[in-house]
């Protein structure tokens, strides 16, 4: 039987437990050093002799404190030691954040990223926090937005319903990016016509920042990558209770597979609306394909 005294101190543990983890959620784990993730696939008829190492960085959301320009400084150094042939920016440059930050300028942030570098090129996407939090542009209905600015002078370019061919060992294959799913109004993103630019057989990687694309993703493309989701930013074994996504935990996080098209999920880096992150730390993903 418990008694009075065993009730008072098992509710007094309770609570130290509660304070401590919302301490863990809001001081520690938003702003520790992002953790490395790696997937390895070999999607089916990619080409045998084409190995290929994308460094994805995910909803940066620069904002201080959580995210500062020094702090991006060290995500960038950090992903410029994992010898990418390519670094791939999935959106949400822009803050997001409702409760407890400050602003970071487009030129702060810029400036730090324009550290990324990789053989094959640094290239990106928009984010829907891209047009949300620049009123102008929403106001617009069009860009540029203060991100497109930003990307610009650095010399990143951002894809927007379009294909770019490279190679590498003499092996060909294709970069496309998504116009953004919801800003600055929900029908941007052209998939078919950004697929259209695709002109040989060669196998397609394709950005988009939310991952509710997925289900019309053809086979032809070899994997498609998103951010957007923050894993939840609260994740309890393998369950987000909320998630951005009008699928919800189907495409929360992760490496997702269905009909044999591949899906990766970026658990990110920032966070929006909240400055909280709960079993879904920030990240660094690493896809090798080959």
């Amino acid at each position: 039987m418990l008694t009075r005294r065993g009730f008072v101190r098992t509710l007094g543990a309770l609570l130290l437990s509660g304070v401590a983890s919302g301490a863990y959620a809001v001081g520690i784990e938003p702003v520790g050093r992002p953790r490395i993730v790696r997937y390895h696939l070999m999607p089916e008829n990619w080409p045998a002799g084409l190995k290929l190492r994308l460094v994805i960085l995910a909803d940066i959301h620069a904002c201080r404190p959580f995210m500062s320009p020094r702090r991006i400084g060290d995500i960038c150094a950090q992903a410029n030691a994992l010898n990418g042939d390519m670094i791939l920016l999935l959106g949400d440059f822009l803050s997001g954040m409702r409760m407890g930050g400050h602003r970071v300028t487009s030129n702060e942030w810029a400036d730090e990223l324009a550290r990324l570098a990789a053989p094959l090129g640094v290239h990106a996407v928009m984010g829907n926090h891209d047009w949300i939090d620049d009123p102008d542009a929403m106001i617009a209905g069009a860009g540029p937005t203060i991100v497109h600015k930003a990307l610009a002078s650095i010399n990143v370019p951002v894809y927007e319903n379009r294909a770019t061919r490279f190679e590498k060992d003499g092996q060909g294959f294709w970069l496309a990016g998504l116009a953004d799913q919801i800003g600055p109004r929900i029908g941007l993103d052209d998939l078919p016509g950004t697929l259209a630019q695709v002109t040989d057989e060669a196998p397609v990687i394709l950005m988009a920042h939310e991952p509710d694309v997925f289900p019309e993703v053809p086979d032809r493309v070899a994997v498609t990558l998103s951010g957007h989701t923050h894993g939840g930013q609260i994740r309890l074994f393998g369950y987000s209770p909320v998630v951005p996504s009008r699928f919800r935990n189907r495409y929360a996080y992760g490496h997702v597979v269905e009909d044999g098209r591949n899906l990766i999920v970026s658990g990110g880096l920032g966070c929006s609306i909240m400055p909280v992150r709960f079993g879904s730390p920030p990240e660094i993903v690493i896809v090798e394909l080959g």
